[in-house]
């Protein structure tokens, strides 16, 4: 496709949806790219398939970043107000929103699978970077006959802005839970996770009921764009910082010009269980002095003793320069499954003796400071 306009003065639009059917086209969303000229196709890399702009494609998964440019995002009053949004919408009275897309984003050999939801809720329940929506999946709940399920909560994935840029959508990352028979071996579709099947088993088009939005403690501190932010995740527990990413590397904030240091750390089992590794990997290659990305893959990598690798293992590695910065005023978040935290504490602790430091007052300074943020579920 020849352009004979620069990209940096053009606005393109793209149909949203999971694949090249007609009954999967939700709506036309305009992406705006400012700054500098914007070299590459857009297009869906996920690992299961690769889709091009020449086909129904959804914009908001790997937005592949040839140059600094930057997408304009709408609208601008998102960024005025100066009070968190909490809990606009309520279990006993949610807000019915629409599902858009719904794609699986890790590979054939990942243990498990995780998928990126997006919602519409046609701009309702506004957010912050770091909150959370609940989600009451259909139904009834079995342990309280007449009533319906219980909220589950999950991080949102996108920016205030959601992957539209429009202030219309959230997104989600949620991976199938299923339980396996430890005798048989085999898949008990009865025990189940009720939330995360119907998310993942959901089309475009479907209803599902949200409440919240959640959480302060996640919220991406913005008082100095000059700050440092070391990310911790396993799994899904990247959610939150893909919306902190995207807002510092990928969309055009007029008050938000980050110009410190994003470090992240993702902690998965293996190579196709990367989740938005294209996406880091621009930001990476497009901001090299301000963005950094470590993985530990648990099921292909060693660590120095031998063992398998785990992101407390990757910390450790660092340990040295994670600790300098969090002396000048870093701030570390934490965000993934519970068991993630006791080897994590385990391992700065024992940094900590290492350099003749007492980690529990650094970690009683940190809270004070307001430097530590963890949301573990």
């Amino acid at each position: 496709m020849a352009l004979s306009t620069p990209l940096s003065q053009m606005s393109v639009t793209l149909p949203t949806g999971i694949d090249g059917s007609s009954r999967s086209m939700i709506k036309l969303q305009s992406i705006n790219f400012t700054e500098t000229s914007w070299g590459s196709r857009l297009r869906l890399d996920s690992k299961s398939r690769s889709l091009s702009v020449n086909k129904w494609s959804t914009v908001c998964m790997s937005l592949q970043q040839a140059s600094k440019s930057k997408v304009l995002v709408t609208p601008l009053e998102l960024e005025d107000p100066k009070e968190t949004p909490l809990n606009l919408y309520r279990p006993k009275e949610p807000y019915t929103a629409t599902i858009v897309s719904v794609e699986r984003i890790v590979g054939p050999k990942a243990p498990g699978e995780t998928c990126h939801i997006v919602i519409d809720h046609d701009g309702n329940v506004p957010y912050w970077e770091g909150q959370s929506y609940g989600v009451i999946p259909p139904g009834e709940n079995p342990k309280k006959p007449g009533a319906p399920h219980n909220v589950r909560l999950y991080s949102i994935a996108s920016t205030r802005y959601g992957d539209s840029f429009d202030g219309k959508t959230a997104s989600l990352c949620v991976r199938r839970a299923i339980y396996y028979d430890p005798e048989t071996g085999e898949e008990d579709p009865s025990k189940a996770g009720v939330c995360s099947n119907f998310l993942c088993n959901a089309k475009p088009g479907d209803k599902v009921k949200i409440t919240g939005p959640s959480g302060k403690v996640m919220l991406l501190p913005e008082d100095d764009q000059k700050a440092t932010h070391i990310m911790i995740a396993t799994g899904t527990g990247v959610a939150p910082y893909r919306g902190y990413l995207r807002r510092m590397f990928m969309e055009n904030v007029p008050n938000f010009k980050f110009d410190g240091l994003a470090w992240l750390f993702l902690g998965v089992a293996n190579s196709d269980s990367l989740l938005y590794d294209e996406e880091f990997s621009s930001y990476l290659k497009d901001y090299p002095k301000n963005f950094r990305y470590d993985k530990a893959l648990s099921r292909e990598e060693k660590n120095k003793k031998g063992g398998k690798m785990y992101v407390q293992d990757k910390i450790e590695e660092y340990s040295d320069e994670i600790f300098k910065l969090l002396d000048n005023g870093a701030h570390i978040y934490f965000c993934g499954l519970k068991g993630m935290m006791p080897g994590i504490q385990d391992t700065l602790k024992r940094v900590a003796e290492e350099r003749g430091e007492s980690w529990e007052q650094k970690l009683t300074q940190l809270r004070k400071n307001k430097q530590w943020h963890v949301e573990v579920y």
